[in-house]
């Protein structure tokens, strides 16, 4: 009989072959990993954050990757985009082996190959929106591509904010800052960890519709974290992680699917937790809670 990891990554390989095979087959693919192990700590601080994860994204494809707190779904983003290195396994950028790099080699890739959008937006406050804009190519010594700034600000409409400080900006203005920086060089891809955290249902609606754009218009590849099934709801497919595990791999996911998903997996996190540990109710109630 086979054993629970090896049937696990099992399922996930199927998992990945499915969504890859539902792709048309000249389609490329911007990143791709394969039995991804992240582990943390040892003897009693021992944990076990990625178990075998193997997915990839295509390319100019709006993804994102959702779950409890403590799913694994940061930690994802992180060894994805080269912000922190894997136990075990492989994670192929543009055909590049990240694992592989030193950091050296991985800032000058993450400078050049991978756009960044945060939830706090990250914009140094001492320099206007358009120097926020090109700091990517200016730490890189590069000049910019004055067409293609051109019709970024114009396409996030910021035309008229470009001589502002961050301190002179609404939150959605500073986000679309952040957003036009992380595409400025025209990375690969683009990870965005909860880029609406910060904002208010309206400006929210307003940087997913943008983000969206993005990879309609300029087939960029976004891939978010969020733990918002509205924000997921702009999205062309949703990952589900649960204890470090791909549980769902969802296409053109909808709101209210999504957070039903969430909320069945909560709970049975909370069940499978008070069966082993025979949790109080109190402490039940404790562990329910979400991001």
């Amino acid at each position: 009989m086979a054993s629970y990891q090896d049937q696990n990554a099992a399922d996930q390989y199927a998992t990945d072959q499915q969504v890859t095979d539902a792709q048309p087959k000249d389609s490329s693919i911007a990143i791709r990993a394969t039995d991804i192990v992240k582990n943390y700590g040892s003897g009693e601080t021992f944990v076990h954050a990625l178990r075998d994860i193997s997915v990839s994204f295509q390319r100019g494809v709006f993804a994102s990757i959702m779950g409890p707190s403590g799913s694994g779904k940061s930690t994802l983003m992180h060894v994805l985009a080269g912000l922190d290195s894997v136990t075990s396994g492989h994670i192929l950028l543009d055909g590049t082996d990240i694992t592989r790099l030193n950091d050296n080699e991985l800032t000058i890739l993450r400078r050049s190959k991978i756009g960044f959008v945060f939830q706090s937006f990250n914009l140094l406050p001492m320099f206007t929106a358009e120097q926020n804009i090109l700091m990517p190519l200016t730490l890189a010594g590069k000049k910019p591509d004055s067409q293609w700034f051109h019709e970024l600000v114009t396409s996030l409409g910021l035309t008229s904010r470009l001589n502002h400080l961050p301190s002179q900006l609404s939150g959605g203005q500073q986000q679309r800052v952040a957003i036009a920086r992380a595409l400025i060089t025209k990375p690969s891809i683009v990870f965005a960890d909860e880029p609406t955290g910060n904002l208010d249902a309206v400006s929210s609606a307003e940087v997913l519709t943008l983000m969206r754009k993005m990879v309609d218009d300029y087939h960029q590849t976004i891939v978010m974290v969020t733990h918002d099934a509205t924000a997921a709801s702009y999205t062309d497919r949703a990952i589900i992680l649960a204890d470090g595990k791909i549980v769902a791999d969802q296409p053109h996911p909808q709101a209210q699917e999504m957070g039903d998903m969430l909320t069945r997996i909560m709970q049975n996190i909370v069940q499978q937790r008070s069966e082993s540990h025979s949790l109080t109710p109190d402490a039940v109630s404790d562990a329910s809670v979400s991001e």
